[in-house]
C-alpha cells in the first residue's frame, strides 16, 4: 500500500463563467450509431433527389411526412413519391437556431403544400430574403449533392 500515491495533474485550468452557481465550459464529444429503421427509404430517397411520403391504400390519404400507419383509418401505409414542386402554406423566420444552422441564421422555415397531398412538408427556404417570403409562393425542392442522410438534405427555392 502506497500512502503517498497521487493522481497526475496538468497545468491547464478550468475557465469559470459564473461563481454561484458554478458554471464551467466542458468539452464533450461522442460518436453515436443511429438506425433510421423503417424510415430508411425516406433518407435513401433524399440521396437520390426524391421526396418520399406515404399513402394509405385503404383510404387514399397521402402524407407528406411519412408514417407507418394512417392517422385516419389506422391502416398500414406504403411509400409514395411526392411532387418536387409546391407552394408555401405558411412560414417563419428563425433568428435563433441549433448548431447546424448557426451560419445560416436568420433562416426561413416553410410548410410546403403539394397538389394531391393531404398534409404539409416542413423544410427550409433558401435564396429568398425573409421580408420577400409570401404565402402561396411557388417553390421547388433541391437536394444536397453529397447526401448527409439527414432531413436537411432537402431544401426549397423559389420557382
Amino acid at each position: 500500500m502506497n500512502k503517498h500515491a497521487k493522481l497526475p495533474e496538468t497545468a491547464e485550468g478550468t475557465i469559470l463563467f459564473n461563481v454561484d452557481p458554478i458554471i464551467i465550459k466542458q468539452h464533450y464529444e461522442i460518436d453515436y450509431l443511429h438506425s433510421y429503421a423503417q424510415d430508411s427509404p425516406f433518407f435513401a430517397g433524399l440521396s437520390k433527389g426524391k421526396l418520399l411520403g406515404s399513402r394509405c391504400p385503404a383510404c387514399d390519404y397521402i402524407y407528406a411526412t411519412p408514417r407507418g400507419h394512417c392517422m385516419q383509418c389506422g391502416g398500414t401505409t406504403e411509400w409514395h413519391e411526392l411532387p418536387l414542386q409546391g407552394r408555401i402554406h405558411t412560414f417563419t423566420t428563425c433568428h435563433f437556431g441549433g448548431e447546424a444552422f448557426l451560419k445560416e441564421t436568420p433562416f426561413t422555415l416553410i410548410l410546403v403544400e403539394f397538389d394531391g397531398v393531404d398534409t404539409l412538408f416542413l423544410s427550409r427556404l433558401v435564396g429568398v430574403e425573409p421580408d420577400e417570403v409570401t404565402i402561396g409562393l411557388d417553390v421547388r425542392a433541391r437536394f444536397l449533392r453529397n447526401s448527409k442522410f439527414k432531413a436537411s438534405d432537402v431544401y426549397f427555392v423559389a420557382v
